[in-house]
């Protein structure tokens, strides 16, 4: 009796997707994602930087109103964007964190760029389809310490206010 509960608790452990998703292997995967997508940013290299997302997925940028869906908007904005060139940034520190199931993914990076030294994070969602991590949902963000985040939230205040006037003329 004892062997058969044995071996059929050895049997649940295995066939348990739980147990049985290799995370520290997809954490990897994923990190080699999120460093291509910006290599492919900084060459403008369009079809390398885009086919890291899913079908739905969305870009999310600094401005309010920037909710990119990949098709068409986010793609005719890279399209448009990469023939002047890309954009580079690094990641100096990157969390990820998994569903229980294992095929989704979420992260956040925190990144410096290479061209002016302004700090960002980025964060997000990854699914993982047939095998390979791919972006749902990709979201930058400014990172504003808080000790200047009134300051910050004046100036937004008034150039708010500002295209809001240029847009009722």
């Amino acid at each position: 009796m004892k062997k058969i509960f044995l071996s059929l608790m050895a049997l649940a452990f295995i066939a348990s997707p739980t147990f049985a998703q290799s995370y520290p292997e997809d954490e990897k995967a994923i990190i080699a994602v999120l460093d291509d997508f910006h290599d492919a940013a900084a060459k403008a290299d369009k079809d390398r930087y885009l086919g890291h997302f899913t079908e739905e997925g969305a870009f999310l940028g600094t401005d309010e109103w920037e909710r990119w869906p990949l098709k068409p908007d986010f793609t005719e904005y890279v399209d448009m964007r990469f023939k002047n060139g890309g954009w580079s940034y690094h990641s100096e520190k990157k969390v990820i964190a998994f569903s229980k199931a294992g095929s989704v993914a979420w992260f956040d990076e925190t990144s410096i760029s290479n061209r002016n030294g302004g700090r960002f994070r980025g964060s997000g969602v990854l699914e993982k389809i047939d095998g390979t991590w791919k972006i749902a949902q990709y979201v930058l963000s400014f990172l504003v310490y808080n000790e200047v985040g009134g300051e910050v939230g004046k100036i937004i205040a008034a150039e708010k206010e500002k295209q809001e006037k240029a847009n009722k003329e």
